[in-house]
């Protein structure tokens, strides 16, 4: 796949949109004879993608992995929903936080400073240099306002996403014999995007096959598909978030205009911001010094 082609299906019109997600997903069903399932958060994303599956595929199951991370009210919208399988993870959040660290910055800058910290030597010349074995420079690297972070007081780790989510969804595929199907959008990031130009919409091939007939929409794209046909959706969105994945979740937090996701979640979820506040030895997430830190403001907003 080219980039161009990805642009010029991300600037087709909704309905062209739908009719080209829904042959990826006919394609998917009838290539696994059925045996698929859809990964759903309750998130806005994943529940166009739900709509969509189930207007041809009634019977199709949505799973939902439970990690304890999820705002109250995406838990309370799941549970509307009818044919949605429940699964959880082995460890907590806080448990996963004290085996690998915290998730901060993106995913794959906490992967190059986890490895880095391990003195992997081509991580730490190429990834945190950007020096190529060759002696060549990568502009694929930690930036300079990260760099620091390999000298952080605390640890730093992009496995909660794994611990959390793919493990409890990689062994239900297993114990089922089902292959999934997932709302990601490759505008979500260039992870996503350079796997989208890597397989395309539907991984056939790939280690661990997957669907991703929705890649090419934008934001913009789901909610219209949400007002146009009138679907439900989580009230989450109504109490001004953007984005409903892990609660504790600081991948992308620095990029938060004010209010960040964690000053909102003090004036809408005091409970939680508490606890995920709170001193590490106190029973608590020990985020505010990481916060701190990294420089995301978590507290006291007054809108001038």
């Amino acid at each position: 796949m080219e980039l161009w082609e990805l642009k010029q299906k991300q600037s087709l019109p909704l309905e062209a949109k739908i009719a080209m997600t829904l042959r990826r997903i006919r394609e998917w069903y009838e290539y696994w004879d059925g045996n698929v399932y859809v990964s759903f958060s309750g998130g806005k994303d994943s529940t166009v993608l739900l709509h969509l599956v189930r207007q041809y595929y009634p019977d199709v199951p949505a799973v939902f992995s439970d990690t304890g991370l999820e705002f109250p009210e995406i838990r309370e919208f799941v549970k509307t929903v009818p044919n949605v399988t429940w699964i959880r993870p082995a460890m907590t959040f806080k448990k996963v936080i004290e085996k690998h660290g915290y998730p901060v910055i993106s995913k794959e800058q906490a992967q190059w400073i986890e490895r880095a910290r391990r003195g992997d030597p081509q991580v730490i010349r190429e990834k945190l240099y950007g020096i190529r074995p060759d002696g060549s420079r990568s502009r694929f690297c930690t930036s300079a306002e990260w760099r620091r972070l390999f000298n952080a007081p605390f640890k730093i780790s992009a496995e909660c996403c794994n611990e959390m989510k793919k493990k409890p969804l990689k062994k239900y595929a297993h114990e089922t014999g089902r292959v999934p199907i997932i709302g990601t959008m490759a505008s979500e990031s260039k992870l996503r995007e350079k796997n989208w130009l890597k397989t395309g919409c539907n991984a056939f091939e790939a280690k661990r096959p997957v669907s991703m007939p929705m890649s090419f929409w934008l934001e913009k794209d789901v909610w219209e598909y949400l007002r146009k046909y009138q679907v439900p959706y989580c009230k989450i969105y109504d109490m001004g978030y953007e984005r409903t994945g892990c609660v504790f979740c600081m991948f992308g937090a620095h990029l938060d205009a004010e209010p960040t996701r964690f000053q909102r979640l003090q004036k809408t979820h005091p409970q939680l911001w508490r606890y995920c506040m709170k001193d590490w030895e106190a029973g608590g997430l020990g985020m505010r010094p990481v916060l701190e830190y990294i420089g995301i403001p978590y507290e006291n907003y007054q809108r001038e």
